[in-house]
């Protein structure tokens, strides 16, 4: 299960998420990003308390990227992802595509 608290204020929208970005949550938590991120100039996505991601929370925040790019905003941000979630940046190739702080 996925908790999700958002914010967006002047043109920066943020997103902090609780438990897994999975197979089961990543559409319902696409579905909630997807129409923001017409408005937003950026996106934050604060990682503290999501214990895991797979392949379809990873696609999730790909196409959130790419639509930010398309837009000629900021790259999206992750912040306090745990080593687990780094790791999996890291072999997958989204350390190069996100900035993870």
């Amino acid at each position: 299960m996925l908790k999700t608290e958002r914010k967006l204020e002047n043109g920066a929208l943020f997103f902090a998420l609780e438990g897994e970005l999975d197979t089961l949550s990543s559409p319902d938590f696409d579905a909630e990003l997807q129409p923001l991120l017409a408005e937003a100039d950026s996106l934050t996505i604060d990682f503290a308390k999501l214990s895991y991601i797979s392949s379809a929370g990873l696609r999730v925040l790909l196409a959130a990227e790419q639509v930010m790019e398309d837009k000629g905003a900021a790259q999206v941000k992750v912040v306090n992802a745990n080593s687990t979630i780094r790791h999996i940046f890291d072999i997958t190739g989204f350390l190069d595509i996100l900035s993870v702080e």
